[in-house]
């Protein structure tokens, strides 16, 4: 065992098992450790609990890694969860057979709270969601390098999550793109240039899932970010795709992922709302529409207004299908439940006058796991349905 580490004492009795302990259950030390340090976490009666990171700055005061008393969390300790977790995308999900863009670590769900890692090809896109994990970047990047030898690296962190967790991080330098291959099709994944990580690895299964229904059919991808949906589409031999987005730079992105699949869908730069209610008016119709939007709110307190846009944008979407076509709605607000999701639209369909048939209810791969004591690792809700009439 190294040194003794500092300690931090729970108010009151904790038996749960979620790792994360909020602010008004610890006592403040009288000795504050440096947000993200290592700490032993006692119970109310001095009793061990667990090891973690304790940061006095965030209402996550503790996230607990480890509650063996005889393991250290160190560096050995993380060479091993990051071993671990690539041995479940390479052994168990086998997921090199089918990508080589993939989600490395997911944070709790792989017993590492505050961090994920993605993959595409040689680079590794790490984004720190706690002080903690940055605290001790240079152990996760070691452990990283041992699974992946030759790898980039390209690190960040959001402004919010900097704010809340008390760190400073302005992010590694930019690095090339990658080109990816996904069930055959490539995409460039840039997360210099585009939005997060550069490329969704998280919606592969449904890409893959849609894709084989569209053949002969005409598409619509709104919110079509850097054309996932709608190059898989053009790929599968539908035979008209347009994507729609608000934002220029994801477009252009689009347009290169569409030219590396010798593909040509057709790219629009436009606000959805209004962009569907002219073609509402001018009665156009798909065979299949894709409506996935971004994340619309980090806020409780603004689920209702984010549940009314989605009741909005999903209501319009519904009116430019065809008759019995296909209509795939997501949500990657993890503060909106599935069951709100769901609620959602059934309103949706009840305002569009559609009959709305169900056909699979989804989420983010297999790479994305999470356990069962913390739901909050789940965010992608996946609906595909069919419109009756």
């Amino acid at each position: 065992m190294n040194a003794p580490l500092p300690s931090v004492r729970l108010k009151n009795a904790w038996k749960s098992t979620h790792p994360w302990i909020f602010q008004r259950l610890v006592d403040k030390p009288a000795q504050r450790p440096k947000p993200g340090a290592i700490v032993d976490v006692l119970g109310v009666d001095g009793d061990w609990i667990g090891r973690g990171f304790y940061n006095g700055h965030s209402r996550i005061a503790v996230r607990i890694l480890e509650t063996n008393p005889d393991i250290d969390v160190d560096a050995g300790w993380f060479a091993r969860k990051i071993a671990a977790a690539v041995s479940l995308r390479r052994d168990v999900l086998k997921l090199d057979e089918v990508s080589d863009a993939w989600r490395v670590v997911h944070s709790e769900g792989d017993g590492l709270s505050g961090l994920v890692v993605d993959r595409y090809g040689d680079l590794l896109v790490v984004e720190f969601f706690s002080a903690g994990m940055f605290r001790h970047r240079e152990w996760i990047y070691d452990a990283l390098k041992a699974q992946f030898p030759g790898c980039r690296f390209y690190s960040f962190a959001d402004e919010h999550v900097q704010k809340q967790e008390s760190f400073d991080f302005r992010g590694t330098e930019p690095v090339p793109p990658a080109v990816i291959t996904e069930y055959g099709i490539k995409f460039r994944a840039d997360p210099a240039g585009a939005h997060k990580t550069g490329f969704f690895a998280d919606q592969r299964e449904n890409r893959q899932w849609l894709s084989q229904q569209v053949e002969g059919k005409t598409v619509l991808d709104l919110c079509c970010n850097t054309g996932g949906f709608a190059v898989y589409s053009a790929v599968r031999g539908a035979t008209e795709v347009l994507g729609v987005d608000i934002d220029a730079d994801v477009i252009e992105i689009a347009k290169g992922n569409a030219k590396l699949n010798n593909v040509r869908p057709r790219f629009v730069q436009a606000d959805i709302f209004p962009w569907l209610r002219d073609a509402g008016l001018r009665g156009d119709r798909y065979d299949v529409v894709i409506l996935d939007p971004a994340k619309m709110t980090r806020d409780r307190e603004q689920v209702i207004p984010a549940l009314k846009k989605y009741l909005d944008m999903n209501k319009l979407a519904l009116g430019v299908v065809k008759p019995g076509g296909l209509f795939a709605t997501f949500s990657c607000t993890g503060l909106v439940s599935e069951d709100q999701f769901l609620d959602m639209l059934r309103r949706a369909a009840y305002y569009s006058g559609r009959t709305v048939q169900v056909l699979k209810v989804a989420g983010a791969g297999a790479d994305h796991p999470w356990l069962a004591q913390v739901q909050e690792s789940r965010y992608l809700k996946a609906v595909f349905c069919r419109v009756v009439d």
